[in-house]
C-alpha cells in the first residue's frame, strides 16, 4: 500500500457508489462527509473500520471537504477523489516517485478514464497538447487548470496557498486554487501515466442550478484574480446564458468579500491564462457566443466537476 500518498474522498449521499468505490483505493483514506442523509458515516465505518470518517455536519461544498481531510492528513502527498472515483493500481506510488524528483512541482493532473468503456476524458487531449509547453525540470506539460477528482498535491504547497477557497463551495472551485499555486511560483503538470477512473451517474441533481453556481464561480474567481476585461467577460457570458443570468446578483452579493480578498495575478501566470483562454478567431473564449471546450477551460481556466 502506498503510504506517502493519503486519498481524500468528498462525498454527500452517494452510499452505494462510495461503497463500491472504496473498494479501489490502494493508499490509506479519509472520507469527509459533507452533511449526508442516507447514513453514508454510518456504513464507511461499519464496512471499512480502518478508514477515517469526518463529518462536517453541513454541505459545506466540495473545497471545505478537501481542506479538512488534508489537514487531517501527516502524509507528505495527497490524493483527491470524489466518491463515482478512484485511481488505477500503481498511479499513487509513481505520483510520489514524481513529486520527489521534480520539487518545483506542486500538483499533478492525472489522465482521466472515464465510465465502464474507459473513455478518455476530454481533457486529456487539451492537456496532452502543452500549449504553454513543459517548464524546465518539470515532469509534463504545463497546465493552469485540473479536475478536482483527478489531481495529486504536495501537501505543503497546498496549505502554503490555504487550499480551496471554501467560499465558492463546489463546481469550479478548481480554478482558483490553480491559480494561486502558480502564483506563488509552483509548477503544475500533467502526467498522463496517471490514471484515475471517473464513473458518473445520473444523480437527479438540477443541471440549471449547478449551471448558476458555476457562473458565479468564474465571476467571483475573476474579480479575485483578474483584469477587468477577464470579470467584464465573464458578465457577458453569464447574461447571454438564461440560465446563468441569477449568478450576477449571485456574485454581486459576494462582491464585498471578492474585493476586500483580491490579489491579482504575477503578469505572467496571466499571461498564460491568456494564452489557454485564446479562441481560434484570436478573442478570448469568453468573448466568443460559444462556451470554451470542456478540454480549454479545464486547462486554462479549472475544469468543473462533479
Amino acid at each position: 500500500m502506498t503510504t506517502d500518498v493519503t486519498v481524500v474522498v468528498a462525498t454527500r449521499n452517494r452510499r452505494h457508489q462510495l461503497l463500491e468505490t472504496l473498494t479501489r483505493h490502494a493508499a490509506p483514506v479519509i472520507v469527509v462527509d459533507n452533511g449526508s442523509t442516507d447514513g453514508t458515516p454510518a456504513a464507511v465505518r461499519a464496512e471499512f473500520p480502518e478508514i477515517r470518517v469526518i463529518e462536517l455536519g453541513r454541505n459545506a461544498g466540495a473545497g471545505a471537504a478537501r481542506n479538512a481531510g488534508v489537514d487531517a492528513t501527516d502524509t507528505p502527498f495527497v490524493a483527491f477523489a470524489d466518491d463515482d472515483s478512484y485511481w488505477a493500481p500503481g498511479a499513487l506510488d509513481r505520483a510520489a516517485d514524481l513529486l520527489r524528483a521534480h520539487p518545483g512541482t506542486a500538483l499533478l493532473a492525472a489522465r482521466v478514464l472515464v465510465g465502464p468503456d474507459r473513455r478518455l476524458d476530454p481533457i486529456c487531449p487539451a492537456m496532452a497538447a502543452a500549449p504553454l509547453g513543459t517548464a524546465p525540470g518539470a515532469p509534463g506539460p504545463t497546465v493552469l487548470g485540473f479536475l478536482g477528482c483527478a489531481v495529486v498535491l504536495r501537501r505543503e504547497a497546498y496549505r502554503r496557498v490555504g487550499g480551496f477557497t471554501e467560499r465558492l463551495g463546489t463546481y469550479g472551485e478548481e480554478a482558483l486554487l490553480a491559480m494561486d499555486l502558480a502564483a506563488a511560483g509552483w509548477n503544475l503538470a500533467y502526467a498522463p501515466e496517471l490514471v484515475a477512473h471517473h464513473l458518473p451517474q445520473p444523480d437527479g441533481r438540477d443541471p440549471g442550478a449547478r449551471a448558476r453556481v458555476e457562473a458565479r464561480n468564474r465571476l467571483l474567481t475573476a474579480a479575485l484574480r483578474r483584469p477587468g476585461r477577464v470579470v467584464l467577460g465573464e458578465m457577458v457570458r453569464a447574461w447571454r446564458a438564461p440560465r446563468q443570468r441569477a449568478a450576477l446578483v449571485d456574485a454581486a452579493r459576494e462582491l464585498g468579500w471578492a474585493l476586500r480578498h483580491r490579489r491579482p495575478l504575477p503578469s505572467g501566470v496571466e499571461r498564460n491564462l491568456a494564452t489557454l483562454e485564446r479562441g481560434g478567431d484570436g478573442r478570448p473564449d469568453h468573448m466568443t457566443d460559444t462556451p470554451s471546450t470542456p478540454g480549454r477551460t479545464a486547462v486554462g481556466a479549472g475544469r468543473i466537476d462533479g
